[in-house]
């Protein structure tokens, strides 16, 4: 990972190690049954050793700390944090000493260096220390670019650079899907995966909505006054495992009436994922923001605000219905009711409903009953807007269980 420069004797020594957390020790323990010829020997054996978990012997974890062999892994979303310690090999002072390190990626270069100024001079077995930081937010290939300059007692000015170069990895795999419901809600669902090889403690997985909407998430399950995450109390996420997370948005209350805006609406939000690893290692994630596919309601929206669950058979039952003008002109609108094989509506179909301006919209109460039993679409509305003399039919706007109500209450 060191590059140097070509060979050149320096007064100066200069080394860089990156900062880690230690790992716990792992052993693999050797077993066999009472019967086989070693009895209980290796058994005896790991009892012994200090390095084992007292009573869990046979567990590969160990309960001591092993410090970093190697550079290790960096992952995006991660701090990486280094130390660079400028040595004065020589046996004579070294004065206008200045390191400077620089942080190279595939789009920028960072200066990392705590202080710009340098130091006034540099005794013979001193040193100068210093730690950088950096949250990773580029994948790819980085290069950290160390530089020292100086001059010596004689006024010799003298220079040298060393290169690291590492790479930094993918941790999580984000996948998403929309989901438009019948009103001016919208579903997300986020599946998460853990493609690095060591387990994550997922400390914290949210939406971030866009000003339009409010979010609600769906992660959770009542238990008792308080809700209990659906993936247990200990949120550990285990190499290649996936993890599913379901939010749901509605339109801030000054945006809902305004169907043309929220139909036009395509950002979301965007994820905030942390996690930690190891011994606490942390890491944080922000995706871009989200988009989806704007949903076509056409010209005029019809939803249903109010339908009960469970009606009788052939009993006449009480409905509400919304319509919304999503275009931008005004309409004049009448509606007919057509009875279907199984639905039939009560009252006077053609009725005129008035004008109805660009994204405005009216209520309308309506009374219907079925002929059949089991779960029935609500079928058969009809509009037609007199201005253009154009008419929009809306099928299976709803359903609803029809029982009847001398036999068992089940669809």
């Amino acid at each position: 990972m060191d590059v140097n420069q070509a060979k050149q004797e320096h007064l100066l020594a200069l080394k860089v190690m990156r900062l880690t957390k230690p790992t716990l020790f792992t052993n693999l323990p050797v077993t066999c049954e009472d019967r086989d010829l070693p009895g209980d020997l290796f058994a005896q054996l790991m009892r012994e050793d200090p390095s084992t978990i007292k009573g869990a012997e046979t567990l590969m974890l160990g309960e001591m700390l092993t410090l970093p062999q190697n550079f290790g892994n960096i992952f995006l979303g991660e701090t990486f944090s280094s130390y660079i310690s400028v040595h004065n090999d020589s046996n004579q002072v070294v004065k206008d000493i200045l390191v400077k390190a620089d942080l190279q990626t595939s789009s920028q270069r960072l200066n990392l260096s705590a202080s710009n100024s340098a130091v006034a001079e540099l005794k013979p077995e001193c040193c100068i220390d210093d730690v950088i930081h950096h949250e990773v937010k580029e994948i790819g290939t980085h290069i950290l670019v160390c530089a020292v300059s100086y001059t010596s007692q004689f006024g010799e000015k003298l220079y040298f650079r060393k290169f690291f170069k590492f790479q930094v990895l993918k941790p999580l795999d984000v996948k998403t899907k929309f989901y438009n419901a019948e009103t001016d809600e919208v579903f997300l669902e986020a599946q998460i995966q853990n493609i690095t090889t060591s387990p994550m403690f997922m400390e914290k997985v949210s939406l971030e909505p866009s000003m339009m909407y409010n979010v609600t998430e769906l992660n959770s399950v009542a238990s008792g006054d308080e809700g209990e995450s659906t993936f247990g109390k200990m949120s550990y996420l285990q190499p290649m495992d996936t993890r599913q997370y379901l939010y749901c948005l509605k339109p801030k209350p000054e945006y809902a009436e305004k169907a043309g805006v929220i139909k036009g609406v395509t950002v979301i939000g965007k994820l905030d994922i942390v996690w930690k690893t190891n011994l606490g290692e942390r890491g944080r994630l922000q995706t871009s923001q989200l988009q989806r596919m704007a949903p076509g309601y056409g010209d005029i929206r019809l939803s249903l605000e109010v339908i009960p669950d469970t009606v009788n058979l052939e009993e006449p039952f009480d409905i509400v219905c919304k319509i919304t003008n999503c275009s931008e002109r005004t309409m004049d609108l009448v509606m007919e009711m057509c009875n279907m094989r199984s639905i039939h509506w009560c009252g006077i179909s053609g009725r005129q409903l008035g004008k109805l301006t660009p994204s405005a919209s009216l209520s309308l109460p309506l009374t219907v009953f079925s002929s059949e039993q089991g779960l029935q679409s609500i079928s058969g509305l009809r509009l037609t807007d007199t201005f253009l003399k154009r008419t929009y039919e809306y099928d299976d706007i709803a359903q609803v269980c029809v029982v009847c109500p001398f036999m068992s209450n089940e669809c």
